[in-house]
C-alpha cells in the first residue's frame, strides 16, 4: 500500500454481509485497514478477499480502541474512519484532502440514506435536552432546531461534532490529538472527539460537496431494550460526567467551548489560490 495518501480504517464486528454489499464493488486507491473485533462470522475472510489488510483482535475491545489500533498502523498522510455500512466515493477523498490541507481539524462528508435522503451526521452542541429531542420526545423535539445539521451541495459548515461513521483528519494531527477516547466502548465517542478537537483548536466541518451513502441501522432506535441500549446508557453517563455543562449548564458551554460556540453553524470560508478552480463535487456512490 506504499504511496497512497489515504489510509482508511474500518472496524468490523460480524460485518461480513455488510462488507460484501458496501465494499465489494469499490475501487480502493487507498490503504484499507480493517480491524476486526473478534467476529463470529467470516468478516475477516471477506475483508481480505476485498483487499483489506486485516488486524484480528482476540476480543471485542469496542469501537474507539479498535480504531486506535488501526490508525497506529496507518501509513497515509490522511486517515478516514469509515464504518462497514458506508459506501466510499473515492472522488470525494480529494475534496476532503483539499479541505484538510487548508483548515486541518476533522471533516466529514454529507451522508445520505440508500434513498438519497441527507442524514444529519453533523450536530450542534450535545445538550441532554437536544439528545432527547432528537428521539422525538415532545416538547424537546421543538427545541434545539439547529442540533441536526446537513450540508447542501456547495456548502461547508462548522459543527460541534460529526458522526463516527465517516470522519477524516490529517493522520499526524489525529494522533497528536490523542486519537479516540478509550473510555467509550460504543456511542458518544464521536461527541467527545469533536469537542476535544475544538478545544485543541482543530475545527470540525461537514462538507456538502462530498455525498456518500450510509446504510445506517442504529440498534438503539428500537424501543425494545437491548445490550445496545445498555452500552449507550453507560457511554452517556461517561460523557455527561465529563461535560456537565450540557446537562446543568455549568459551566456555560459557550465559556468552556469558546471557539466552537463562536463558529458552529457558520460557513467554512472558501480558500484557494489565485486562479485555482473550486473543488469538483463528489457525488455518492451508487447504492447497491
Amino acid at each position: 500500500m506504499a504511496g497512497h495518501q489515504w489510509s482508511v480504517v474500518t472496524v468490523t464486528y460480524n460485518s461480513a454481509d455488510t462488507l460484501r454489499r458496501c465494499w465489494g464493488n469499490a475501487h480502493k486507491p487507498f490503504e484499507w485497514i480493517v480491524v476486526d473485533n473478534c467476529s463470529a462470522d467470516d468478516s475477516v475472510a471477506v475483508a481480505e478477499e476485498l483487499g483489506a489488510r486485516v488486524i484480528r483482535l482476540p476480543e471485542n475491545v469496542g469501537f474507539s480502541r479498535a480504531n486506535n489500533v488501526g490508525v497506529r498502523e496507518a501509513a497515509g498522510a490522511y486517515v478516514l474512519f469509515a464504518n462497514p455500512d458506508l459506501e466510499v466515493g473515492v472522488g470525494g477523498l480529494d475534496v476532503l484532502r483539499r479541505h484538510l490541507g487548508v483548515h486541518g481539524g476533522l471533516v466529514a462528508p454529507q451522508l445520505l440514506s440508500a434513498e438519497g435522503i441527507p442524514q444529519p451526521n453533523g450536530r450542534g452542541f450535545p445538550y441532554a435536552t437536544a439528545k432527547l429531542g432528537n428521539r422525538r420526545i415532545w416538547p424537546l423535539s421543538q427545541l434545539h432546531a439547529s442540533y441536526r445539521v446537513v450540508a447542501a451541495p456547495g456548502e461547508a459548515v462548522y459543527v460541534a461534532w460529526v458522526m463516527g461513521a465517516a470522519v477524516a483528519a490529517r493522520t499526524a494531527d489525529f494522533i497528536a490529538m490523542g486519537g479516540w477516547n478509550d473510555r467509550f466502548f460504543l456511542y458518544y465517542e464521536d461527541h467527545e472527539l469533536g469537542l476535544r478537537a475544538w478545544r485543541n483548536k482543530h475545527p470540525v466541518a461537514l462538507l456538502g460537496d462530498v455525498r456518500w451513502t450510509h446504510h445506517w441501522a442504529r440498534a438503539t432506535n428500537s424501543f425494545q431494550w437491548s445490550r445496545a441500549h445498555n452500552l449507550e446508557l453507560r457511554s452517556a453517563r461517561t460523557f455527561f460526567g465529563m461535560f456537565p455543562e450540557f446537562v446543568i449548564g455549568l459551566p456555560p458551554a459557550s465559556r468552556r467551548h469558546r471557539l466552537a460556540a463562536r463558529l458552529i453553524g457558520s460557513p467554512v470560508p472558501e480558500q484557494r489560490g489565485p486562479g485555482e478552480p473550486a473543488p469538483t463535487p463528489a457525488w455518492p456512490a451508487t447504492s447497491s
